[in-house]
């Protein structure tokens, strides 16, 4: 499935039904008053949270959503039918934004959740309505009000308790893959990872979902690689692992913590709230070289992470230790 995280739609709402002018004409009542009933009111256009949906793929070549119009008022007071409304359904976690405005117009985030963005117009009055001592023979109507027009943004910013951030080939896809259930594609070149991959993993009976995000470069803050596009989806996790390959830091001429500072600046350029969430450190590779534990800790600590891990997602070594320090700093079961 291919991930599509921004969109722009036109929306319109339908117009509202005319108003009729019509009069009572029977056998029993030859000049009987006015029965002409009121249009319909037009469609709605109405954005759908839905847990089901995991991209806005469905927006990509399709942008143009016109509700139902609403009916024409009928004989004997009859209202026009309705316009049916469309429904348009997306992921948890995606904004409305108005194009016109600038502004987020709506934030769904929660299954279910809607909201109206292009209204449908009210139906015009019937002659009835006009009826009066003064007037009793009323040829007055209205026509339906016209369905509002509205351009906007859909942007998704993903839903995941965890997100895993780093240089590409820092093992996130690898990690990703042993926790959980989720098929991240795997290979040792850089960019393997072109869009978030989610899982969700259990562990000891709490389960959590997790992002994994293609790798960052320098630059990446300012728009080079697949960075930039995704960093925004750091903005909904709870906790940030930062995974670091311990053959980048740790060598026989000693410890160069470079690489972590690259990430670290690039998410802070790109935005202090979401540089300031909680972040674990969590060296990976571990199988290729025995960590100095000591050391990487006390550096992972002086740097302000909650927690320093070290594991193999070859070996597996580390890794329930890592998800036990997730656990615990998610306080899910509180």
């Amino acid at each position: 499935m291919k991930f599509v995280d921004e969109v722009v739609i036109h929306t319109k709402g339908g117009n509202g039904g005319d108003g009729m002018c019509h009069f009572a004409r029977t056998r029993h009542q030859p000049k009987g008053g006015p029965d002409g009933g009121d249009g319909g009111k037009g469609g709605d256009v109405v954005v759908v949270a839905d847990k089901r949906k995991l991209t806005l793929l469905d927006f990509k070549y399709k942008k143009h959503f016109v509700a139902e119009n609403g009916g024409k008022g009928g004989t004997n007071n009859k209202t026009g039918k309705k316009g049916k409304n469309v429904y348009l359904y997306v992921p948890l976690g995606t904004k409305i934004i108005d194009l016109e405005t600038k502004e987020v117009i709506a934030d769904l985030v929660e299954d279910g959740s809607f909201y109206v963005v292009a209204k449908g117009g009210a139906g015009g009055l019937g002659n009835s309505r006009f009826a009066s001592a003064r007037n009793r023979m009323p040829l007055k109507f209205t026509r339906g009000k016209p369905g509002e027009e509205k351009k906007v943004m859909l942007s998704l910013e993903v839903i995941a308790h965890v997100g895993l951030v780093g240089l590409p080939n820092a093992g996130k896809s690898s990690l990703l893959s042993v926790i959980s259930r989720a098929k991240p594609r795997i290979a040792e070149y850089p960019f393997t990872t072109l869009a978030p991959e989610l899982g969700i993993v259990t562990f000891k009976d709490i389960s959590f979902v997790v992002a994994d995000l293609p790798g960052l470069i320098q630059g990446a803050s300012s728009g080079k690689g697949l960075g930039f596009k995704f960093l925004k989806h750091l903005s909904r996790v709870r906790i940030i692992c930062h995974l670091v390959d311990i053959t980048l830091i740790q060598s026989p001429a000693g410890l160069d913590f470079s690489p972590i500072k690259l990430i670290e600046d690039e998410i802070s350029m790109f935005s202090k709230d979401i540089f300031n969430k909680p972040k674990i450190l969590v060296f990976t590779k571990i199988d290729l070289c025995e960590p100095k534990k000591q050391e990487l800790e006390l550096e992972g600590r002086k740097m302000g992470y909650l927690d320093v891990c070290f594991l193999s997602s070859i070996t597996k070594i580390g890794v329930d230790d890592f998800l036990s320090k997730i656990t615990k700093h998610l306080n899910l079961n509180s």
